[in-house]
């Protein structure tokens, strides 16, 4: 029976999930023999432990490595810098350091999970786990940084003011080490604090789960609470809002697709040489550029403009 903090499902049933790379390598240290099938040779094993569906590695059997989802990140890489060259441009907006911070990080993530979910590093290697972990401490710290952004949004301390900026960078950089250090200690159990797991084939770790599964999601919805309160409750303004709703249904629309439908696409569709990262990856990017929008839609580009914020 799965447990919370269980990662034995997700790491079975969703293809290119990255954190079973943490747990792969921990496995192949303490117990092997649970590894299966192609998991069980780390030189031609996809991404997951003992995956239903996932992409071989690369050159094995004609594969191309995950290259579907390598093109979406490479597409919303250069899309995310147009972003960022969009956000410095507005000088005079409210939030634009901060905003400007979560697109970098965002940008990030994404040569990231090329490298973690490429099936073109092997499994088990220690420049995979290390990667991994930093990816992990990465996604952790970026949804910091949106949810920062909400908190900013309600003037509560001046935006791009030190008094913002110091707190802002420095959960940023706590969640990034704590998450990167709780990884690379699931992966390479430089401790036995946060592994192996018991019972092994559980891939159990209730700190690795939080971080990477239950607080994206939080964050996220309480960056939207706050984003309504904020149009709504003292703007008084409805327009911005749908900006706002549309980001967060194709943010959960990729969250759908990468657990729901990303193996309906590996098995079924593509007969395993793509799977359905890509779709939530291009979700996930447009559910970005749409907060952008949305932001854009309720600041002001220079100083004479009339803005929302007075």
């Amino acid at each position: 029976m799965t447990g919370f903090g269980d990662f034995e499902t997700l790491c079975h049933t969703v293809p290119s999930y990255p954190w079973c790379n943490l747990f792969y390598r921990q496995l192949q240290r303490h117990n092997p023999d649970v590894l299966q099938g192609t998991s069980a040779n780390p030189k031609i094993a996809s991404v997951g432990i003992n995956p239903e569906c996932g992409i071989p590695f690369v050159a094995v059997q004609g594969s191309l490595a995950n290259i579907a989802n390598i093109i979406a990140c490479g597409v919303s890489a250069i899309f995310i810098v147009y972003l960022v060259w969009a956000t410095s441009r507005r000088k005079a907006a409210v939030g634009r350091v901060e905003l400007r911070l979560f697109l970098v990080l965002y940008l990030l993530t994404l040569p990231l999970q090329v490298l973690t979910t490429g099936a073109f590093l092997e499994q088990g290697s220690t420049a995979l786990t290390v990667l991994t972990a930093i990816h992990a401490g990465l996604v952790a710290a970026t949804f910091w940084a949106l949810l920062a952004n909400g908190i900013v949004s309600t003037q509560v301390v001046e935006d791009g003011t030190l008094s913002s900026i110091i707190p802002f960078s420095f959960f940023i950089i706590a969640f990034f080490a704590a998450t990167t250090y709780i990884s690379l200690d699931v992966g390479l159990t430089i401790t036995s604090a946060f592994g192996p797991s018991n019972p092994p084939e559980s891939l159990h770790s209730i700190p690795l789960f939080v971080l990477t599964t239950i607080w994206p999601g939080a964050a996220a919805l309480l960056y939207f609470g706050l984003m309504l309160y904020i149009v709504l409750g003292i703007l008084n303004e409805v327009r911005p809002m749908w900006y706002y709703v549309l980001s967060a249904i194709l943010f959960v629309l990729s969250q759908l697709d990468f657990f729901l439908l990303n193996k309906v696409i590996c098995k079924g569709v593509s007969s395993h040489k793509i799977d359905g990262s890509f779709v939530a990856t291009i979700l996930e990017t447009a559910a970005v550029g749409v907060l952008y929008l949305a932001w854009r839609s309720i600041t002001e580009e220079e100083w004479n403009e009339p803005a929302y914020y007075q």
